[in-house]
């Protein structure tokens, strides 16, 4: 079922950089820049000085975005929106998507998609009239009040998978595969004259997704970001499911990025400094908003190419922590997926990032599901109880 318009119409970790700006991410007319450590990939010669990107409309002749009328993908659909990119929605039920959103925008086509079905995800994206990239943001986690985390978490799998199994490890490889013969999207990378390849797939993960799968001694040494109660409880597997997932869409033969957010945080200040890091060590918060709009600024980011990277924010407090105005300087440190990121690195990472856990007692391993850091701080019982003791109706939703 098709909806047409009516109508017409990131040892260097952290680079911490820029001075004030006026919007979220948008390419640097000046930017300091800290230099990196050989713990990293040595970026190519650039200067400070840098010519604005063009507009993401000129980048893309239409965005197919999967999941949304999820919380993300409603955000994403909304930014790309005003940015004047033509948007095809693959959505489950299209009498929500009408009322998230104005169906006689005439950049916006809405389509009823089956996620876990491989041939109706590339019927959608052969017919979608020029589709040239996609957005993955059918799951995803979130600590946000208006749901109990319980309730969360069974929406998630439940959205996940269906008779046949995970729609991550389906829907997401078809996009991929859908779009893996379609031409390059290219721009000049940072301070370059060379195109670099732009993403076609890009994907809203989460961090945590390796963590099950370390071994003992990782655990132990890592704990601060091993024993969080989602890795450590892990319900359903569902951290398994997104893993398989990422592999899935890195072996689907297109180009592609994988942004795994830290814990999505609606009261967490947004227009906040993010924190880009690899190696699945990242704890924190970042607000939804924000991960948004990351989202759709990596469409038009060729150093994300071919990585996965990890993404928390500093609260951007009095002004001091605004995000950077361009991702180009922090993601082109990081490492591609080919490359591969070195258990020293990830180490190294780990013990910068545990720095920057909200709250005073920075102990995430101490929370309950459910607990937040100033509850933490406080020695409050989170809304489920007590860390080992939590108590959740457990039920499948699919």
């Amino acid at each position: 079922m098709m909806i047409r318009p009516t109508t017409t119409a990131l040892v260097a970790l952290i680079t911490l950089s820029s001075t004030t700006t006026t919007t979220a991410f948008h390419t640097p007319s000046n930017t300091r820049i800290i230099s990196s450590t050989t713990l990293f990939s040595t970026p190519p010669e650039r200067t400070t000085d840098q010519p604005p990107k063009p507009p993401l409309f000129t980048l893309v002749k239409r965005v197919a975005v999967a999941g949304a009328t999820g919380r993300t993908g409603k955000l994403v659909v909304q930014q790309l929106l005003s940015q004047n990119v033509p948007v095809l929605a693959l959505v489950r039920d299209t009498d929500k998507a009408m009322s998230a959103f104005d169906p006689t925008n005439e950049l916006l086509t809405i389509r009823k998609t089956d996620l876990g079905s491989k041939d109706d995800v590339i019927t959608a994206i052969q017919e979608g009239e020029g589709v040239d990239c996609a957005m993955w943001c059918a799951t995803g986690f979130s600590d946000a009040p208006d749901q109990s985390i319980w309730d969360k978490v069974s929406a998630i799998f439940g959205f996940a998978t269906n008779s046949q199994g995970s729609i991550d490890a389906v829907g997401l490889p078809a996009l991929g595969e859908a779009l893996a013969k379609s031409p390059k999207r290219t721009l000049n990378a940072n301070g370059s004259d060379k195109s670099a390849p732009l993403p076609k797939v890009v994907m809203l993960s989460s961090a945590g997704v390796t963590r099950p799968d370390w071994t003992d001694e990782k655990k132990s040494a890592l704990e601060g970001c091993a024993g969080i109660p989602i890795v450590r409880l892990n319900p359903f597997g569902i951290l398994g499911v997104k893993k398989q997932s990422e592999e899935e869409l890195r072996n689907c033969g297109t180009e592609y990025t994988i942004f795994r957010p830290g814990g999505l945080n609606d009261k967490w200040p947004k227009n906040s400094r993010p924190i880009f890091s690899q190696g699945d060590v990242a704890v924190g918060r970042i607000n939804r908003e924000d991960v948004a709009t990351i989202l759709v600024d990596l469409l038009s980011t060729p150093e994300a190419t071919g990585k996965t990277f990890e993404g928390v924010s500093i609260a951007n407090s009095d002004g001091y922590y605004p995000p950077a105005e361009s991702l180009s300087v922090a993601l082109d440190r990081l490492i591609l997926d080919k490359d591969g990121v070195s258990e020293d690195v990830a180490r190294a990472t780990y013990a910068i990032m545990q720095q920057l856990l909200p709250g005073e007692k920075q102990a995430a391993a101490e929370l309950a599901m459910g607990q937040t850091y100033e509850q933490l701080d406080k020695e409050e019982i989170g809304r489920l109880g007590a860390r080992g003791t939590e108590e959740a109706p457990i039920v499948k939703t699919a």
